[in-house]
């Protein structure tokens, strides 16, 4: 079973990642590709995550969750932002109705 810091853990593997050499690593390949690859591919594993909870059994679902997790830390470690900043924001909207959060953001 995971602990609390998987996240923690994962994001700290992907940094050191960023820097080694994209023959031996993914997520150096990703960088190496830039950011717009970085994006494409999250944007496959969004849709294969929908596919899933649509079509397929739970095991699947578990499996595209996690490379969608997976792809989205690896877009915000190359645009430099933290774990800690997306869960800050998290707590912030911990117990605010969706519909007042959303009609509180700018230009809504």
């Amino acid at each position: 079973m995971s602990s609390p810091d998987t996240l923690s853990r994962l994001e700290a593997t992907i940094a050191r990642r960023r820097s080694a050499d994209p023959d031996s690593s993914y997520v150096a390949k990703l960088n190496a590709r830039g950011l717009g690859k970085i994006a494409q591919k999250l944007g496959e594993e969004a849709t294969e995550t929908v596919i899933a909870a649509l079509t397929e059994d739970h095991e699947a679902l578990v499996g595209e969750a996690a490379d969608l997790i997976f792809h989205l830390m690896v877009l915000l470690g190359a645009k430099d932002v933290a774990l800690a900043e997306v869960l800050a924001e998290l707590d912030r909207r911990e117990g605010v109705s969706g519909i007042a959060e959303k009609a509180a953001r700018p230009g809504n």
